[in-house]
This record gives structure tokens, C-alpha cells and sequence, in this order.
């Protein structure tokens, strides 16, 4: 009896692992040509140092939009205005904008947020998060976010790539819940922007939830702009931390008005 049971644990085992090693490869590179992801692009120097143990997905979606309508959505996220992934999940029930926030500035870089701080901005083309390191299950990670819109009149193109690395005894593990769990987030996030730069352009404002004024009202989570201003309920995410990790790596100084920030690395 015991044989049995031992042996349909392990064939479970082994069906659930091949299940998600194909979700996990199917989510690498969902939409994306083998083109898209073997190039190099912006920020995938930043884990050069870092331990062998890593994980790289790059996503990409058509958009029936020109890209600088896309863009704005790109520059507003996370910064304010949510997520367009799953609400409930990552922006604590909050409705994500379905309208360019008019509070929410130009990104500039060492704005934190959940996911880090914008360590690289080409305004209208493309941005990347730099995740210096943190706690993620039972290991040391760091991460980078890039996404990039080009295209015409017409069309876009919208991609992302998402990298981590980690190090200590439950490495692989981490990097492996991250795959799953950001396959299917940013699958959604991305079909978010495409669905807003396609049925709503550029509008200024949404007549079923107008503006109240109130700076969680798009976003949960607590994000700080390089200027200091902060956004989101300030007990809610690492947004501090990642500030702080801005500053001390000279991308913002705090002593200096928005002005007179740096605004490149």
C-alpha cells in the first residue's frame, strides 16, 4: 500500500512539475519572435555581476494604436495610476486608470515604486525598473523591468523583458515561483495597455470614475516621485527602500528641487 501511494505521489509530482516547466517556457516568451528575445536591449548589463542562478522572459503584444499613444499609459504605471494586471492581486482592489491621471508627472528617473526605482527612461520609447535586491521566497533577488513601445502612425509594438537573478540555498525556487507568477501578471498587463491605447487613445479623463483628488485612488501601493512627492497609502509596499537605493546610487539628490535633478546615468 504504502509502494502505491509513494509511486502516485511521485507521478503527481512529476505531472505537476512538467505542467508548469511548460507554463514557465510558454510564459518566457509569450508573443515575443526569437528576435525579440535574443536581443540586447537596455539593463540586461545590470545583472552582469550577479549569480548564475536567473531567469529572463521577454513578452511582446501588437497594438492597433500609434506608439505615442501608448507611451503615456507606459509612463503613468506604477506611478499612480495601477498596474492594468489583475487589481485585486497587485493594487490591493484598486481600479487601475483607464484614463491618463492628470497628477501623475513625467516619469523621471529615481521614481520608486513596489518594483523598484526607474534606473533608465528614453522619454516616448522606453523605460526599465531596477530591483537592487530583496526577500523573495526564501532567497535574495534582484530584478530589472524594461518595456518599450516603437512603431508608426498605425501600429506598435509593445515589449517587455523581466530578469532576476538570486543567490542563497532556495535560489532556483525563487526564480522559478518569479517566472510563474510574472508570466501571468504581465500577459495581463501588457493585454491592459493594449486594451487602454486602443479603446480610449490619450483621453484625459473617465466619465465612470472621475478623479476625486484622493492620491490612492488608481493605486494601492506607495510610489515616490524623484521630486519627493508621494502617492498610495505609505505603509503599503517597498517604495521607501527603493528610494533610498536611488539616492545611494547617485541617481537623485534629495537636497535638489525636480528641476534641477539628474536626468540620466
Amino acid at each position: 500500500m504504502w509502494i502505491s501511494i509513494v509511486i502516485i505521489a511521485a507521478v503527481a509530482i512529476l505531472i505537476g512539475y512538467l505542467l508548469l516547466s511548460g507554463f514557465g517556457r510558454w510564459g518566457e516568451r509569450w508573443g515575443a519572435t526569437p528576435e525579440e528575445s535574443n536581443m540586447p536591449l537596455p539593463g540586461d548589463e545590470w545583472l552582469e555581476d550577479g549569480p548564475s542562478v536567473r531567469v529572463r522572459m521577454t513578452r511582446a503584444v501588437w497594438v492597433e494604436a500609434p506608439a505615442e499613444h501608448v507611451w503615456p499609459w507606459l509612463a503613468q504605471m506604477g506611478r499612480g495610476a495601477g498596474w492594468y494586471s489583475y487589481d485585486r492581486l497587485d493594487n490591493g482592489g484598486r481600479l487601475s486608470a483607464r484614463h491618463l491621471v492628470s497628477w501623475v508627472p513625467a516619469p523621471q528617473l529615481g521614481d520608486a515604486a513596489p518594483i523598484g526605482y526607474l534606473r533608465h527612461i528614453a522619454s516616448g520609447r522606453n523605460l526599465a525598473w531596477w530591483l537592487k535586491g530583496g526577500r523573495f521566497f526564501g532567497a535574495y533577488l534582484r530584478g530589472v523591468m524594461f518595456y518599450r513601445v516603437t512603431g508608426d502612425r498605425e501600429r506598435s509594438r509593445l515589449l517587455c523583458r523581466m530578469q532576476a537573478d538570486a543567490r542563497g540555498l532556495f535560489a532556483r525556487w525563487a526564480c522559478c515561483q518569479y517566472r510563474i507568477i510574472d508570466s501571468i501578471m504581465v500577459r495581463r498587463q501588457l493585454l491592459g495597455i493594449k486594451e487602454r491605447a486602443e479603446r480610449f487613445g490619450t483621453r484625459g479623463e473617465d466619465p465612470q470614475h472621475p478623479e476625486t483628488g484622493a492620491r490612492d485612488q488608481f493605486q494601492l501601493y506607495h510610489a515616490i516621485y524623484a521630486s519627493g512627492e508621494e502617492v498610495g497609502l505609505a505603509d503599503r509596499s517597498d517604495a521607501l527602500i527603493w528610494r533610498q537605493a536611488a539616492i545611494g546610487d547617485g541617481v537623485i539628490n534629495p537636497s535638489l528641487d525636480k528641476s534641477d535633478e539628474q536626468t540620466a546615468i
